[in-house]
């Protein structure tokens, strides 16, 4: 299997905005957010669906998204942390993380050609590391 954009990063090929790392997930924020804080809960191994994880592996994933999304909820200061799993557009395995005020912000589609603004997503990440 050819790694993805996913494990290139989890690998540090590719740089990220890295917010939590642990023996099994790797949950970095977003370059397109839908919102400030948009995160993505990877597995570590690399796998096309998440309903193809063995159990241990989707527990550690699901256990990083609780863990990041109450933190986000708290660091940010929003009422409502939202999920999307997919699972397309990266044929790896990912959990979406929203941090939002309103339902509204959810219906947002970021320009996906825009560039990243590198040096504001290195300090939310700094801010809202665990």
């Amino acid at each position: 299997m050819k790694p993805t954009i996913f494990t290139k990063i989890i690998n540090g090929n590719i740089p990220s905005h890295k917010v939590y790392e642990d023996e099994k997930t790797f949950a970095f924020l977003d370059i397109h957010p839908v919102t400030e804080g948009h995160v993505l809960v990877v597995p570590k191994k690399q796998v096309e669906f998440i309903w193809d994880l063995d159990p241990s592996d989707y527990q550690a994933v699901m256990t990083t998204v609780q863990k990041v999304g109450a933190h986000l909820r708290e660091a940010l200061g929003v009422p409502y942390v939202g999920l999307r799993v997919v699972g397309v557009d990266v044929p790896h395995a990912h959990v979406q993380i929203i941090p939002f005020t309103e339902a509204s912000e959810l219906d947002y589609h970021p320009d996906m050609t825009a560039e990243p603004d590198h040096s504001a997503l290195a300090a939310l990440a700094e801010k809202i590391r665990l």
